[in-house]
């Protein structure tokens, strides 16, 4: 019976290893793939600065230029272009319409901003 106890002993023992070193390695595949969303979403914050900064450079032109902040064909030339390139990534058009309108919000936000400013 002791060689039976013994047994079930050593079988638990090793369940119980290769359960935590599983939870381990599942724990550093985690945090690996979070440091990459992490690294992902820095680069993609930056970009996002990046192009609003050329937006305020655009909103400048049009003040100095008597163009209206909203041009509503350019922004279906926009929409209809990122659904195109998202839907080649995966993505859905539905998320690609809320992200391009979310940022076509703050660019009209930041071009209304600069005439306000020049106007001061």
């Amino acid at each position: 019976m002791k060689s039976i106890h013994s047994y079930y002993l050593t079988l638990l023992l090793c369940l119980i290893f290769v359960n935590a070193s599983y939870a381990q390695l599942a724990d550093t595949t985690l945090a690996f793939h979070r440091k990459k969303i992490d690294s992902l979403d820095q680069k993609l914050i930056e970009i996002i600065g990046e192009r609003e900064r050329v937006v305020k450079e655009v909103g400048i032109y049009k003040m100095k230029n008597n163009i209206p902040a909203l041009q509503k064909g350019r922004f279906k030339q926009i929409l209809e272009k990122n659904i195109r390139m998202g839907a080649e990534q995966g993505l859905s058009a539905k998320l690609m319409t809320k992200v391009m309108n979310a940022i076509h919000e703050e660019s009209l936000r930041i071009e209304r901003a600069v005439k306000k400013e020049e106007e001061q």
